[in-house]
């Protein structure tokens, strides 16, 4: 059995200087001068799958903001959020009438888009109810229920997956 010989290494200590920068942190780094919208609003509750949204438009100028960030910022990651959640304004033709405050909570991020769109839809309905033969026509004022299938017990993790059949 052959022995290896170890080296001896110089050990260094490295100092390193720290100049007198700012120290900016992450989620500062990354704030936006946000402008929220004041005066009267109107609010109006949304949901999708398990998330929740709660929503107030305003008639004053703002930011249209979700979850502290300005919603196109929040939805970036789908390709036709815009469309989306600007869909109940421009059937009604109020499109650069309102802007609106948005807390959404639960499920993924297509489900908060579908639950930030009933809310916006119910809070213009609840502004001017002459705005709800527009938006039902379109299924914008109808709770989208389908939910995923809670998965049953000893079904091996799945919802629909079969008991294993013992052979011998």
């Amino acid at each position: 059995m052959a022995l290896k010989l170890a080296k001896k290494r110089k050990v260094q200590k490295v100092v390193k200087k720290v100049t007198a920068k700012t120290a900016v942190t992450p989620s500062a780094a990354k704030a936006i001068d946000l402008t929220y919208p004041t005066g009267t609003y109107t609010e109006g509750i949304g949901r999708r799958k398990v998330a929740t949204a709660r929503v107030r438009i305003y008639e004053s100028a703002g930011d249209m903001i979700v979850n502290e960030k300005v919603v196109g910022q929040y939805f970036r990651g789908i390709p036709s959020a815009q469309r989306r959640y600007l869909k109940p304004f421009e059937l009604t033709g109020t499109e650069k009438k309102f802007t609106f405050v948005a807390k959404i909570s639960g499920s993924g991020i297509d489900s908060q888009l579908g639950a930030l769109v009933h809310a916006l839809s119910r809070a213009l309905v609840k502004y001017n109810v002459e705005f709800k033969p527009l938006l039902k026509v379109e299924n914008l004022l109808t709770r989208d229920d389908r939910m995923k299938e809670t998965r049953k017990i000893g079904m091996g993790g799945k919802a629909r997956r079969k008991r294993q059949s013992p052979k011998r």
